[in-house]
């Protein structure tokens, strides 16, 4: 089994980071270096990144702040949101960005997915999809959750995949700031019907959340923002329950018993 990843989300809104319930409600939680400073000194495996409202508008990604979160951010950098370009990804990998998120673009643009990967591999493409359950299915909305798809969770996870997807952000809009869990179900579902590895997102507020994230519905790593923001659980204490349960991670800290 591949180590197991402990991924803080950090959403950004125009002059400082947000975080909300189910996608909405925001409420400010602070400037955005500070945080990836404080990420920095706890060593965590990687952060992700999103722009909340870059898709409202035409205007290029922020290329000047990301270069200057990315001068302070020591680990694996993933940015998202408002790319719709080769050439917008291409200056984002040179501000500092490790990984580009893809979500609302690559239904309007499913090829930009297999452009990214074509030029700077599937390594550097995560496949972002944000979810709700819908008669029965489990429907993808795009724009920040805002607006339906009409795709559908398992065929858009394949397609993604077959267009050079290195890895897919499951996203569960109802759980999504609520602190009560991951979406299991949810989570398992796309595991099963891929081959790269998924992230696991949306509710986490317990560490017992990740190990059962990983345990019971098979992710690869795990994301979390309310968790980290507005409790005293830190990636380093979530590092030691999931190694205590049996689970490798990734770069282990001392904590956890390794050098």
């Amino acid at each position: 089994m591949l180590k197991v990843r402990v991924i803080p989300t950090l959403l950004w809104k125009q002059f400082g980071l947000v975080k909300g319930i189910g996608f909405d409600s925001w409420r400010r939680v602070g400037p955005v270096l500070p945080a990836v400073k404080v990420y920095n000194q706890r060593e965590v495996d990687e952060l992700v990144l999103f722009d909340i409202v870059a898709h409202l508008g035409e205007d290029d990604p922020d290329f000047e702040s990301i270069e200057e979160f990315g001068q302070d951010c020591f680990v694996p950098l993933t940015v998202g949101g408002g790319i719709t370009r080769i050439d917008q990804v291409q200056r984002l990998l040179r501000a500092g960005a490790d990984k580009v998120a893809i979500n609302t673009a690559a239904y309007a643009c499913p090829g930009l997915v297999n452009e990214i990967a074509s030029r700077h591999g599937s390594q550097c493409v995560v496949a972002s999809i944000d979810v709700r359950p819908q008669d029965g299915s489990w429907a993808c909305f795009s724009h920040a959750g805002k607006q339906p798809t009409g795709r559908e969770v398992v065929s858009w996870a394949r397609e993604l995949e077959d267009r050079g997807a290195g890895e897919i952000l499951v996203t569960s809009i109802e759980r999504d700031g609520t602190l009560t869990g991951y979406d299991l179900s949810l989570i398992e579902t796309v595991v099963k019907a891929v081959n790269i590895p998924v992230i696991a997102s949306g509710g986490a507020g317990t560490y017992q959340h990740m190990v059962d994230a990983v345990k019971q519905a098979g992710a690869s790593a795990v994301a979390a923002a309310s968790m980290f923001h507005f409790t005293e659980q830190t990636p380093a204490e979530a590092k030691v329950a999931i190694a205590k349960a049996g689970i490798p991670v990734r770069q282990p800290f001392r904590e956890c018993g390794t050098a």
